[in-house]
């Protein structure tokens, strides 16, 4: 009795390694092949990304994610092969990441932000831009987040879905830029003389670019002042030292020319009455 049971098994385990022994064999040949060439194919995406200049990032993250998901569908294939039903592994996962990605709808809208922020390149780090009503100089874009720091060096984290679905403004995306200061004059000052000492200040500034040429305009007739407008290009970089050192220029220019730079004022008139006799 007890060797017609060793020798059923002993068939059975024959007939098994008949059947699925070159199913088990092919499948790690396949395995190990379609692991080596995930490796590859990874690698040649990697240094694709990086000649066509993708974010350093965004590069990282597609490479993982590509051989992810190629090293899941190899490993699903090779389940397959040997026997293994899939079908229902496969719906379980489909489950699984619906309620993954309901659980991580923000984290999800930040993550596809960032990768059209990194693909896109809207704004690039060292830039400064202005968004989500914050303005400062880029440091760092992540997947989920951008960060900005301040010019009083502030830390500013913004999420990149509301970066990506929201206006950003590139404040020095260009070469060159445009200075706008509005200056004010008395109304017994000479316009024309104004004008003259304002041109004569622009064109002795180092910073200011000749062409285009920087224009003056009356602006405007305010209360208590005649508004003329200084348009003045200058490189990117040198946008804050030119908007500050106007000011100064522009004052020293103005009393040396005898020209007023008039402030809010009011006159105030004291009316006395008459007592009247008792």
């Amino acid at each position: 009795m007890t060797d017609i049971s060793l020798e059923n098994i002993y068939n059975t385990a024959i007939e098994m390694l008949m059947q699925y022994g070159p199913k088990f064999v092919l499948a790690l040949v396949v395995l190990f092949v379609g692991w080596w060439l995930i490796g590859r194919v990874a690698t040649m995406c990697e240094r694709s990304m990086h000649k066509v200049k993708v974010e350093a990032g965004l590069t990282h993250f597609l490479v993982s994610f590509i051989g992810v998901v190629l090293k899941v569908l190899l490993l699903i294939s090779v389940a397959s092969m040997i026997g293994v039903e899939t079908t229902s592994f496969i719906a379980m996962l489909g489950a699984a990441g619906l309620a993954v990605g309901m659980a991580l709808q923000g984290s999800l809208a930040n993550f596809a932000g960032g990768v059209l922020i990194l693909f896109f390149k809207p704004f690039k780090v060292g830039d400064v831009i202005e968004a989500q009503g914050h303005m400062g100089k880029v440091v760092e874009i992540q997947i989920f987040v951008t960060v900005l720091l301040t010019y009083d060096n502030q830390k500013i984290i913004i999420p990149n879905g509301a970066l990506s679905n929201g206006t950003v403004k590139n404040l020095f995306a260009e070469e060159n830029r445009r200075v706008d200061i509005e200056f004010g004059i008395s109304y017994g000052d000479d316009v024309h003389k104004a004008r003259e000492v304002l041109m004569s200040v622009l064109k002795d500034y180092d910073m200011v670019l000749a062409d285009p040429e920087p224009l003056v305009h009356v602006s405007q007739h305010g209360d208590s002042h005649i508004g003329m407008l200084v348009w003045a290009w200058v490189k990117s970089e040198n946008y804050w030292p030119v908007y500050f050192g106007l000011y100064e220029r522009v004052k020293i220019a103005f009393d040396a020319a005898d020209i007023t730079i008039p402030f809010p004022q009011r006159d105030v008139y004291i009316h006395t009455f008459p007592q009247q006799a008792q």
